[in-house]
């Protein structure tokens, strides 16, 4: 039972960074009805920003944690929304009104040069840093076991909790929330009645991009070391977990990630750890087969 827990609490942890993730695919999917298939490569150069920017912070001998964390945050968010914008504009703008193939091949296309571009700017080799936050709180002790909540685990799943409230009510109570639903509903009348729909556009990538740049910096504290070519597989448990969810939907992104979350901790545990992903990859194809909406999204609409 206490390794239960303990593997609980860890898929709790995981399944909160893989959320976060999939509300960035869910949000752009639901104003533009495309999947942005650079979004997990954003999130690795905003873990590649968070080890820059930690790297700066050690060297200037800054030994505050909650400073530190603040001003990696901060920064992480501002580059890596830039990137997001510079996706919006360069891979999707230009082929908004063509064929939806066409979009689709530009965004693996940016995929592909954003892992190049930190490949070649920074290496292939893994980038660690020492541990940031250390220790954390002794639930329960057994013979032989302790369950343990990290510091670092607590963090990620209570900012995983007060953002998904903050995401939720901006869409539902906003000017700017309306914008957006206006958008997903139907662009060209929301064009006529006043919106601007490429400033709606951008900024959602720019907001998905945001919350990349805190899981980025998230997974870069929880396991101190990164490298060009996680966002390709975290990418796609995040969009796995997005469609498990229901794609456009920020309640079933979420219980998406916690179920990948829970599945990946709990096979790793008690069956194989080094198929952990077959299993992930499993799920995504029957959720495809069996059930295309998942489990809180609506059935697939035409996009104007």
């Amino acid at each position: 039972m206490a390794y239960a827990l303990q593997q609980l609490i860890n898929g709790l942890t995981l399944g909160a960074m893989y959320g976060l993730i999939a509300i960035g695919y869910t949000m752009v999917y639901g104003i533009i009805g495309m999947i942005n298939f650079a979004h997990g490569d954003i999130f690795m150069v905003s873990a590649f920003i968070a080890i820059t920017a930690f790297t700066l912070l050690a060297a200037a001998d800054v030994t505050s944690i909650p400073l530190a964390l603040t001003f990696v945050l901060i920064v992480a968010i501002f580059f890596t929304s830039a990137y997001g914008w510079a996706v919006e504009r360069t891979a999707y703008r230009p082929l908004r009104g063509s064929t939806r193939l066409a979009p689709l091949i530009s965004a693996i296309g940016m995929s592909i040069f954003l892992q190049n571009a930190v490949q070649l700017t920074q290496g292939a080799r893994v980038k660690p840093i020492p541990p940031v936050i250390e220790g954390g709180l002794e639930l329960w002790s057994t013979p032989g076991f302790t369950v343990q909540i990290g510091w670092s685990q607590l963090l990620i799943i209570v900012t995983t909790v007060v953002l998904m409230i903050a995401f939720t009510w901006m869409i539902t109570q906003t000017p700017f929330g309306r914008q957006q639903r206006a958008c997903e509903q139907d662009r060209t009348m929301a064009g006529l009645l006043g919106v601007n729909v490429d400033r709606t556009i951008s900024l959602t990538f720019m907001l998905g991009a945001s919350l990349a740049a805190v899981a980025g910096v998230m997974v870069t504290v929880y396991y101190g070391v990164v490298d060009f070519f996680i966002g390709f597989l975290v990418g796609i448990k995040a969009f796995t977990a997005a469609v498990l969810g229901g794609i456009g939907s920020l309640p079933g992104a979420m219980l998406g990630g916690l179920l990948i979350g829970l599945i990946e901790a709990f096979w790793a545990a008690y069956l194989w750890a080094e198929y952990k992903d077959v299993a992930t990859f499993g799920i995504l194809c029957l959720v495809l087969i069996l059930r295309p909406s998942g489990l809180l999204g609506r059935p697939e609409v035409e996009k104007v």
